[in-house]
C-alpha cells in the first residue's frame, strides 16, 4: 500500500512471530514453574495478577483500543498525533493514580487480599508500566516490528531471570516479578522511544473531546476484563489457590492458542480504521472476509487437535499433579473459533465503524452470563465449573454481534469452504489418533501427532485448493525460494 502504510502481510508475519514468542515463552517457563512452584504459590501469582488486571482495567479508561484508533486516524499529520498522544497519556496518569489509591484501600481492609499483600504490590507495577507504554500508539503507527523484535528481547530477559530466581517451592514472589517483568518492562523503552514519532506541544489539553468514545471503550474493557478473569477470581475467593492453578493451566493453553488465532485481526483494526476514515470501503470489505476466512481455517485444527491431545499437552507442560486440569482445558478449545470470530467482528469491523456500543452490549451480555453461571457452578464444579461459563459467556457474545452484523453474515462467512475445511480436519484426526494412546513420552507424541495431524490438514485443504491456504502456501514459499507456485 502507498502512502508509507506498513505491508499488512509483513504486519500480520511480525504480529504471528509474537504469538509464537508468546507461546514459547509460557510453553518453557510452565513447565519449569510448575515444576518447581507448589500449586498453591503457582495459585497465589495468577489470583493477584487477576485481581490487577481490573484496577489496570480501571486505570486504562478504554485508552488501548480507542487510542489505536485515534492515532491511526491522524498518523499522517504528526502535530495532531502528537496532541492527541499527549491529551491520552495525561488522562491515563490521573486515572492510574486513582486507580492505585482505591488498591491501597482494597489491599489493606480486605483479609483475602492483606494475606498475600506484598504480591500485591509487586504485580500493580504493571498499572503503571501499562499507563507509560503507550501500546496504542505504536499499533496505531502500524509499529508491529518494533513491538515484535522489543518483545522478544525482554522475554528472553525475563527467562534468564527466571531460572535463576525462582529456585524453590517458595519463590512466588519472585515469579510475580517475572511475569510482570515480561509483560511490562518494555514500555518503559516504549516511553523513552515515543519522541521518535511526537513532538512536545504547548496547545492547552483539551481532554473533554476524549472522555465520551473512552467511556464506551471502558465500559466495553470493563465488562471485557470481567468475563475473562472473573472465573479466576471467583474460584480464589469460593474455592482455593490450588484450584486456581488448575485452572490456569488450563486457560495458559487456551490464551497462548487464542494470541495465535488473533493475530492477524490485531494488526488489521488500524488499517481498518485507516480505511474507513479514507472510504475505502472496497478494502475494508475485502481485508473483513479475508480475516474471517483465516480465522476459520487456523482456529478449527488448533482447537480439534488440543481437545485431542488435551492430557499429553498438559502432563508435558505442566506434569500429572495438574491432571484435574485436562477436562477444563477440554471445555475451553471450542473458544479458540469463538474469541476468534468475535475479534474479527468487534475489534476489526463494529469499533472502525463507530459501533463501539454494539460491541460493548455484546461483552456485557458476556459478563452477566459468565457471573450467574460462575456463581452456580464454581462451588460444585471447581475448574470444570468455571470452564463452562467462560465457554457459554463466549458463545453469547458471538451470538450478540451476529445479530449486529447480520445483513454482513453471508458476505462475511460465505466464501469459506466449510466441506473442505472438514474434510481436512477429518484427515488430520485419523491420522494423528493413534497418538492419543500410544505408550511414549508425551514430548515425543505431540512432536509426531502435531506434524502428521498438521501436515494432513494443510495438504488436504492445498488439494481442495482452499484459497487461504493456498495464499499462505504461496507466500511462504516466495518468501523462502523465490518461486511462485500458483502462478495466475
Amino acid at each position: 500500500m502507498k502512502n508509507g502504510n506498513p505491508s499488512i502481510k509483513k504486519n500480520f508475519f511480525m504480529n504471528a512471530v509474537l504469538a509464537m514468542s508468546s507461546f514459547l515463552f509460557p510453553l518453557i517457563t510452565f513447565r519449569y514453574v510448575t515444576g518447581v512452584l507448589s500449586t498453591d504459590g503457582y495459585g497465589k501469582v495468577h489470583f493477584a495478577i487477576s485481581v490487577i488486571n481490573y484496577f489496570s482495567m480501571a486505570a486504562q479508561l478504554g485508552i488501548p483500543t480507542y487510542g489505536i484508533r485515534a492515532c491511526a486516524a491522524v498518523r499522517d499529520d504528526k502535530e495532531k498525533l502528537s496532541q492527541t498522544v499527549k491529551e491520552l497519556l495525561g488522562i491515563n496518569l490521573v486515572t492510574c493514580v486513582i486507580s492505585y489509591a482505591v488498591l491501597a484501600v482494597a489491599v489493606f481492609t480486605l483479609r483475602r487480599f492483606a494475606d498475600i499483600r506484598i504480591l500485591m504490590a509487586i504485580v500493580s507495577v504493571t498499572i503503571l508500566l501499562n499507563a507509560i507504554g503507550m501500546e496504542w500508539l505504536y499499533k496505531g503507527l502500524e509499529k508491529y516490528t518494533y513491538i515484535t523484535v522489543r518483545s522478544l528481547i525482554f522475554k528472553a530477559i525475563a527467562l534468564g531471570g527466571l531460572f535463576l530466581l525462582v529456585r524453590e517451592e517458595t519463590d512466588y514472589l519472585a515469579y510475580g516479578f517475572i511475569a510482570i517483568f515480561a509483560a511490562g518492562a518494555s514500555n518503559v523503552l516504549n516511553f523513552i522511544n515515543a519522541r521518535k514519532y511526537i513532538t512536545v506541544t504547548n496547545k492547552p489539553l483539551d481532554w473533554k473531546r476524549h472522555m465520551k468514545p473512552i467511556s464506551v471503550f471502558f465500559a466495553m474493557s470493563a465488562a471485557t476484563i470481567i468475563y475473562t478473569n472473573l472465573d479466576v477470581v471467583m474460584l480464589g475467593f469460593m474455592k482455593t489457590d490450588t484450584d486456581v492453578a488448575y485452572y490456569e493451566a488450563a486457560i495458559k493453553v487456551k490464551s497462548v492458542l487464542v494470541s495465535v488465532v488473533t493475530s492477524l485481526g490485531t494488526v488489521l483494526l488500524p488499517r481498518a480504521s485507516y480505511y474507513i476514515k479514507n472510504r475505502m470501503w472496497d478494502k475494508f470489505d475485502e481485508i473483513s472476509e479475508k480475516a474471517v476466512n483465516f480465522v476459520v481455517i487456523a482456529a478449527f485444527p488448533l482447537a480439534v487437535y488440543f481437545t485431542m491431545f488435551a492430557k499429553r499437552s498438559l502432563f508435558f507442560l505442566s506434569g500429572e499433579k495438574y491432571a484435574p486440569a485436562i477436562v477444563p482445558m477440554m471445555i475451553l478449545m471450542p473458544t479458540l473459533l469463538l474469541i476468534g470470530i468475535t475479534n474479527i467482528l468487534g475489534m476489526e469491523i463494529l469499533v472502525p465503524l463507530g459501533r463501539e456500543k454494539d460491541v460493548l452490549y455484546s461483552v456485557s451480555a458476556g459478563a452477566i452470563t459468565d457471573l450467574v453461571l460462575n456463581a452456580f457452578l464454581i462451588p460444585r464444579y471447581a475448574s470444570t465449573g468455571a470452564a463452562i461459563g467462560t465457554l457459554s459467556a463466549e458463545a453469547v457474545v458471538l451470538i450478540v454481534q451476529l445479530w449486529f452484523v447480520r445483513d454482513k453474515i453471508r458476505d462475511l462467512f460465505g466464501p469459506v469452504r466449510y466441506p473442505a475445511v472438514f474434510a481436512a480436519l477429518a484427515a488430520g484426526a485419523a491420522v494423528s489418533a493413534a497418538f492419543i494412546f500410544i505408550d511414549m513420552h508425551n514430548f515425543l507424541a505431540l512432536v509426531c501427532s502435531a506434524i502428521l495431524f498438521f501436515g494432513a490438514y494443510a495438504g488436504v485443504l492445498l488439494a481442495l485448493k482452499e484459497p487461504m491456504m493456498r495464499e499462505i502456501f504461496r507466500t511462504v514459499v516466495k518468501k523462502l525460494w523465490k518461486k511462485d507456485v500458483f502462478p495466475s
